[in-house]
């Protein structure tokens, strides 16, 4: 069982949130006052990366807390191995219930659903929770019988169709006119209620963890009418590098994006009001991040897919007992370590494989960093490919200012210098070829390790 006084653990976790979309970035008008208030009461992380930027490689990472190349996962057409130890699994063997809502996508291989989201729960580790697809494949699944809860819940209301409809007829990011449906059924809406009803069903007696997988702020743009009246006449800058679309598509695009971010952002209020009701909000760790970034047209680039900082860069916010308030910290950290930082809190077994590292230490107090080097890599095979993003296979090493990305394809190998050229709009390797034996030394190191 979990040891005495083990913390709950709320993990808000969305879909293709970039790094830089925050409301602490002075140069974006994103509004998100409630990550705001826990980013004072906790940990900021600034340098953060998701292992893979492609949605099952990044869960099924961070569900397994191993490096890429080591997680059987490279592709959005590959399942989660189920014979590989997940940390789910471990905190439920610890005590834990052990809950998850919305996107989980550790199954995107396999289609299938049900219509109460339950099938692959328990394989997981799960005790609770309602498994639900993203929002391409919610609309591509459509059947007359719902084989997707969300589906399910929209045909009891009568717009099952009216949401496909417009979803399949939509371009996936310059078709920024509002859904037709009602904020109340809208999906992260819908997701955020299966969250609020699992908290509240939690038993008192027994520490809790529960995953909130949104769908936003995930293309399309689909957001509700007022999510859009709400950020009417804000501007935005414009992308870096791109030479596509006018100022007023890309303006249009940018706010419906922080429409979503706002929008999941409002949420949060309503889970610590819930979590404040029962009494435990003091023992309770709060933990905002991704599974990966969002290019918003940067370098003529859109989605993931790609190694480029927009795509690959994540927010991380972590508040709760123990943990510093109003800290900054330029830890250099990837996102499998949330799983060894998860399971530390948790007082539950590490998984032997894991390649993770508890940010515990530096939430403390204790320590300034626990990674010398994070990884990221990609072997996208064409399956997730759209019109709209350049299909890219890589690996790369980051030491917290040198970027060193080893590319299959047609883009060879690419040296970043991020301290002197956040943009990443020129290329140094040439000029640099003793970081790049160095950092390739270590990569080649870390590639070794995979099976």
């Amino acid at each position: 069982m979990a040891k005495s006084g083990s913390p709950n653990i709320l993990f808000l976790f969305p879909d293709q949130h970039r790094y830089d979309w925050v409301g602490w970035n002075p140069d974006l008008p994103v509004r998100m006052p409630n990550l705001d208030r826990l980013a004072a009461r906790g940990t900021r992380f600034d340098k953060v990366i998701c292992n893979s930027p492609l949605c099952a490689p990044s869960r099924s990472t961070l569900a397994q807390g191993v490096n890429y190349r080591r997680s059987g996962t490279l592709d959005n057409d590959d399942n989660t191995p189920l014979d590989q130890p997940l940390f789910y699994q471990n905190m439920r063997d610890a005590g834990y219930r052990v809950s998850s809502v919305g996107k989980v996508d550790l199954h995107k291989g396999t289609p299938y659903w049900g219509a109460d989201g339950a099938s692959w729960l328990d394989k997981w580790g799960f005790t609770d929770g309602i498994d639900n697809c993203g929002k391409h494949a919610g609309a591509g699944y459509w059947k007359p019988v719902a084989e997707t809860p969300y589906i399910a819940f929209l045909q009891e209301r009568g717009l099952d169709r009216v949401h496909v409809d417009d979803l399949n007829g939509r371009h996936r990011f310059t078709s920024t006119e509002p859904t037709p449906l009602p904020d109340d059924a809208y999906l992260d809406n819908w997701i955020a209620e299966n969250c609020l009803t699992e908290l509240r069903n939690f038993p008192a007696d027994q520490p809790w963890y529960i995953q909130v997988n949104y769908c936003g702020p995930h293309e399309p743009m689909d957001v509700t009418q007022s999510m859009q009246d709400a950020w009417d006449g804000v501007e935005f800058p414009m992308p870096n590098q791109n030479d596509e679309f006018d100022e007023a598509m890309h303006t249009q695009i940018r706010r419906n994006y922080a429409a979503m971010i706002e929008n999941i952002d409002r949420h949060t209020a309503r889970y610590l009001e819930v979590i404040d009701e029962r009494g435990e909000l003091d023992n309770t760790v709060v933990v905002y991040s991704s599974d990966h970034g969002e290019m918003l047209g940067d370098h003529n680039d859109w989605e993931k897919f790609t190694y480029y900082h927009p795509s690959l860069c994540v927010p991380l916010v972590i508040a709760g007992p123990g943990i510093q308030p109003g800290t900054v910290s330029g830890a250099l950290t990837q996102l499998i370590d949330l799983a060894a930082t998860f399971l530390d809190y948790a007082g539950a077994d590490p998984i032997e494989r894991m390649d993770g590292k508890s940010l515990r230490p530096v939430l403390e107090g204790r320590a300034e960093r626990v990674n010398e080097y994070v990884f990221c890599g990609l072997e996208n095979r064409g399956g997730a490919a759209s019109s709209m993003h350049k299909v890219r296979n890589f690996d790369l090493v980051w030491d917290g200012r040198y970027k060193l990305v080893v590319s299959q394809l047609e883009d060879g190998t690419k040296l970043f210098d991020l301290d002197n050229d956040p943009l990443e709009n020129e290329d140094i390797a040439a000029g640099e070829p003793e970081v790049v034996a160095r950092l390739q030394k270590v990569l080649d190191a870390e590639l070794a390790r995979a099976p």
